[in-house]
């Protein structure tokens, strides 16, 4: 049994990309809050595409999960920030590669700019575990 329940209530649209509209995570769970992560390797390298820097960030990410005994299935909210004029296309195909068919609450928005000008996508992860 999960300790996140996902609802989508017929009240509204059903929604249109890779998300749930509610996530309920059980009384008495663990919650994780990850810092964003940008697409830069471990070893420092930082590629030129969107794509690639976005496998970086999901592969980051599940590796942060694993450090904590958890799976994609555990991420609660995704928060994604991206650069204007790069393809979200990219960054979802890599959310399909590491998440599968999970379908956490999620909001994803173009900036014109992150912190530093060579990053060009973030994103930050809510989980959570059962005690």
């Amino acid at each position: 049994m999960t300790n996140i329940q996902f609802h989508n209530p017929e009240s509204v649209v059903s929604p249109l990309g890779l998300y749930s509209h509610t996530a309920k995570v059980a009384e008495g769970s663990e919650l994780f809050y990850f810092s964003g992560q940008l697409g830069v390797a471990r070893d420092g390298y930082c590629p030129s595409t969107i794509g690639e820097r976005a496998e970086i960030v999901f592969a980051n990410i599940v590796s942060l999960l694993e450090a904590h005994n958890m799976t994609a299935s555990n991420i609660v909210k995704l928060t994604t920030f991206m650069v204007d004029g790069y393809s979200g296309a990219d960054v979802r195909k890599a959310r399909l590669k590491y998440l599968g068919d999970h379908r956490p609450a999620s909001t994803a928005v173009y900036v014109s700019r992150l912190v530093d000008e060579n990053w060009f996508v973030e994103i930050d992860v809510v989980a959570a575990r059962a005690k």
